[in-house]
């Protein structure tokens, strides 16, 4: 029995929204004591967009939304950590309630909407971290913006002077009209004024772009064309899903995006129509629905460079991350 199956009842008890909070707190304040008893982290490392990785295992964005935990989630064995989520000005996001846990499923549903205080206030603990591993910053644009190719490269700007890498979000459902800038020639106009921003003091901090599973062939060939065309590092495949596989949870209708063990399928083929498109011209990073070191060991194997974890994580356990991890080190 493990610590997480004993805890597991009284955060299922807490309304899910109140579960990532303190989660998220309870590993900010491990990691600000230092991680006593963190376990050791797996060496397989890999370089992408010329950075080099200690593990292919990483953290999605999303759950440490506002870098609050930079160091205790790197401390679970993760290799690298992407906080965000981050807008240019704060926002509160979308009214509750917004984050639905499908337990029978292994799934989640969220419209949370970019909720977060703000890149400048995210920066400033990012600042004051410790980061024994590589930290990725994801931005957006806030929701009322009246330009948002401007809060990108904004965004862009401002996180390179502190990120390992920058990444691209314009695969969340929960923000209206932002999956739009996924098509040509909006991707074009983003992707030049990030590939701008990106330079700090002459050097050229690696940029990723994160996708929607939901893409069609035309589209996704489209947004690699531009990733490639616009010197993007790696593309990130992908995000939450809006389709609907069939599911037990009283929950399935919600809107909002879905993640977790039912994206499982779709997220394995996007990834393969993915590698046929772009070949070896542009490094691929897996998400959605891994759950396992066999599931990660396939993606791998499928032509992804690395994997990121979220919602497994809430059903499976924050030591998910080093098990997969040693797993893939020594497969």
């Amino acid at each position: 029995m493990t610590v997480y199956s004993l805890a597991r009842p009284l955060l299922y008890a807490l309304d899910p929204e109140a579960a990532h909070r303190a989660t998220v707190r309870l590993v900010a304040a491990w990691g600000t004591a230092g991680a006593p008893f963190a376990p050791a982290r797996a060496h397989d490392p890999v370089t992408i967009g010329g950075l080099a990785f200690p593990n292919r295992v990483g953290l999605a964005a999303g759950l440490d939304k506002d870098a609050e935990g930079v160091d205790g989630f790197l401390a679970l064995g993760f290799g690298s950590v992407e906080v965000g989520t981050l807008t240019p000005l704060p926002q509160p996001g979308n009214a509750g309630p917004r984050l639905f846990r499908l337990v029978e499923d292994e799934a989640v549903i969220n419209r949370m909407g970019f909720n977060n205080g703000g890149i400048d206030a995210a920066l400033t603990r990012v600042a004051r971290a410790r980061r024994k591993g590589v930290l990725g910053i994801n931005v957006g644009a806030n929701k009322d913006s009246a330009d948002r190719v401007a809060d990108y490269a904004l965004g862009v700007g401002k996180a390179a002077r502190q990120a390992d890498y920058v990444t691209i979000n314009v695969s969340s459902p929960n923000t209206p009209g932002l999956r739009d800038l996924q098509s040509r020639p909006a991707l074009d106009d983003l992707l030049a004024a990030s590939d701008a921003a990106r330079h700090v003091d002459g050097r050229r901090k690696p940029l990723f772009l994160k996708v929607a599973p939901d893409l069609d062939r035309a589209g996704l060939e489209g947004a690699i064309a531009a990733a490639i065309d616009h010197h993007v590092d790696a593309l990130i495949v992908s995000n939450t899903t809006v389709s609907r596989p069939p599911l037990a949870s009283r929950h399935a209708g919600e809107a909002g995006g879905l993640s977790g063990a039912p994206l499982k399928p779709l997220a394995r083929a996007k990834l393969g129509e993915a590698r046929e498109i772009a070949g070896d011209a542009l490094p691929l990073i897996s998400a959605g629905g891994i759950d396992s070191v066999d599931e990660a060991r396939a993606r791998i194997d499928a032509g992804a460079a690395m994997v990121q974890l979220y919602s497994a994580l809430v059903f499976h356990g924050p030591g998910l991350a080093g098990r997969i991890a040693h797993g893939l080190a020594h497969r």
